[in-house]
């Protein structure tokens, strides 16, 4: 089976001033159609370099990195800008929805520029927040904000979801709900699925898991017996 998502000897440093900072060191993984894949480190590791990579936010130093035959490592802006929108979808920590926009309005703003979105009502349904459509964001509570994220995400019917953190700010019977509405999305619509955190707990719930330290891939870990979310150990 031909990977969704390839790298070889990916690589990303910054200059800071008169230091060269590393955050990412030759770094090779492959992803494929249908995974859910958790990525595991502490902060500093490299695990946003690596997702913003992938979702077409950053470009590497050096090294190659593969959607499909799409380069991204070469694109230009105008081509990493259609395989944003066309090909991936972003939940971030802090939800980042768009304060004068209702729940309803953040979601159908995402699908409107998508080539084959999911109904807004549905995808509303799905995150347990149709009596919240008409609200804004400042009268939602936190966990109410992440999945309306989630499902502004969700909507655009993305080939690939990344997820920075998305339980971060969120206590454990919230992260559960959120978990639940990821592992939905994957299973439902066959849709890979990349979640980025340094809790531990969440690794439970991937296919497979990439523990990432000091810039680099150190092992990745197939996951025989992925548990459901509700019975993730926090």
């Amino acid at each position: 089976m031909s990977p969704l998502i390839r790298a070889t000897g990916l690589t990303k440093t910054y200059q800071m001033g008169e230091v060269e900072v590393k955050a990412l060191v030759d770094t090779d993984f492959q992803i494929f159609e249908n995974e859910f894949i958790v990525i595991l480190g502490p902060s500093g590791s490299g695990k946003s370099t690596l997702l913003n990579m992938v979702g077409g936010m950053d470009q590497a130093t050096r090294g190659e990195l593969f959607y499909k035959d799409i380069p991204l490592h070469s694109a230009d802006s105008k081509e990493l800008t259609l395989y944003r929108r066309n090909a991936v979808g972003f939940v971030f920590q802090f939800y980042n929805l768009i304060p004068n926009l209702t729940a309803w309005e953040n979601i159908s703003l995402s699908a409107e520029i998508a080539r084959d979105p999911l109904d807004v009502s549905t995808i509303l349904d799905q995150v347990g927040l149709t009596d919240r459509a008409d609200h804004f964001p400042s009268q939602l509570s936190g966990g109410e904000q992440q999945r309306i994220a989630l499902a502004r995400a969700i909507a655009k019917n993305p080939e690939l979801l990344l997820c920075d953190e998305p339980t971060g700010a969120l206590d454990s019977q919230t992260s559960i709900q959120v978990l639940k509405i990821l592992k939905d999305f994957h299973e439902k619509y066959k849709k890979t699925v990349i979640i980025i955190t340094h809790n531990a707990g969440v690794a439970q719930i991937a296919d497979r898991v990439f523990y990432i330290k000091d810039g680099g891939i150190s092992r990745i870990v197939v996951n025989e017996n992925p548990i459901p979310p509700e019975k993730v150990t926090w």
